[in-house]
């Protein structure tokens, strides 16, 4: 197990920002990003960390990535820090397996998401109007129903608390019919590869979000890619439909905030370390089936 880094002191690199889980950095014309072990519940980052979170968000992105290549160019460029610039060779211990230099891109200020199945806001959403973001869904589902076809489901990047769920007409409004027409085919198409494969490895890609930008004018996948954080992976095994479902993400994390009853303002409280192991042993299993290697 690496050492928990909850956030990373590079004081000779230009940060750009600190995320809920990722610091990124300024470097020449690049972009680096480390992803610390930071986990964030309810809006808030909590102040204890996961093990190994952010080497496994890191090589499953890096994984999908290199899986995706055919489909759509990538932001992607190494993982290797014998190839970074000089400037980071210090900060080894602070990169090594949990960081990208990937390219700069002007990201479109879209959510774009995929929805297979009934859950979360899309479930919350279809119990009040029978729809998800204005797309019409046949009477009778249930939580974790298994769509007729995927959807997709895009929402505006909000700076704080959660994204807000659109239309895709509202997505024309923003972005323009063009981009917004192949932002949902690019997101459809790799959300069929994506779940295709993931239920060879016995798991079910129940939904899951990317991020887009143009770099020199091309449209270009970036950020994070079929993660724990970014996705909802479920064991098929134990799929059945009428409720939640286990899944390989931060859920023990959840339930544990709601079983000492949290009221959700800050300062947000730190976890028993069984729950952070716990939790960890989660993301490391979903690398584990998805990549068929150990972390």
């Amino acid at each position: 197990m690496s050492k928990l880094i909850l956030e990373t002191n590079m004081p000779d690199v230009e940060l750009l920002s600190r995320g809920k889980v990722r610091d990124n950095y300024a470097v020449e014309d690049k972009l680096l990003i480390v992803a610390t072990d930071r986990i964030s519940a309810f809006d808030y980052i909590l102040a204890t960390g996961i093990p190994d979170k952010g080497r496994v968000l890191t090589q499953l992105s890096i994984f999908w990535f290199d899986f995706l290549k055919d489909v759509v160019p990538t932001h992607f460029l190494t993982a290797n820090v014998d190839e970074y610039p000089a400037v980071l060779q210090q900060y080894r211990d602070q990169l090594e397996g949990r960081s990208m230099l990937v390219k700069r891109a002007k990201m479109i200020d879209i959510e774009c998401v995929a929805r297979g199945y009934l859950s979360g806001s899309g479930w919350k959403e279809y119990k009040a109007s029978k729809s998800v973001c204005g797309i019409a869904l046949p009477d009778g589902l249930v939580e974790s129903s298994k769509l007729p076809e995927p959807i997709f489901t895009p929402a505006t990047k909000e700076a704080s608390g959660h994204d807000i769920n659109i239309s895709f007409e509202r997505s024309v409004e923003l972005i323009g019919l063009e981009l917004s027409s192949e932002l949902k085919r690019l997101t459809l198409e790799i959300y069929r590869r994506g779940s295709e494969y993931a239920a060879t490895r016995g798991i079910i890609l129940a939904d899951t979000k990317f991020e887009f930008g143009h770099v020199d004018g091309v449209l270009t996948l970036g950020d994070e890619v079929l993660t724990p954080d970014s996705s909802r992976f479920w064991p098929a095994d134990a799929y059945v439909a009428g409720g939640a479902q286990p899944s390989y993400d931060k859920q023990y994390v959840r339930d544990y905030l709601e079983s000492i009853h949290w009221n959700k303002q800050p300062p947000a409280p730190g976890l028993p370390e069984d729950v952070a192991a716990k939790t960890g042993e989660k993301y490391r299993e979903a690398y584990r089936l998805i990549t068929g290697k150990a972390l």
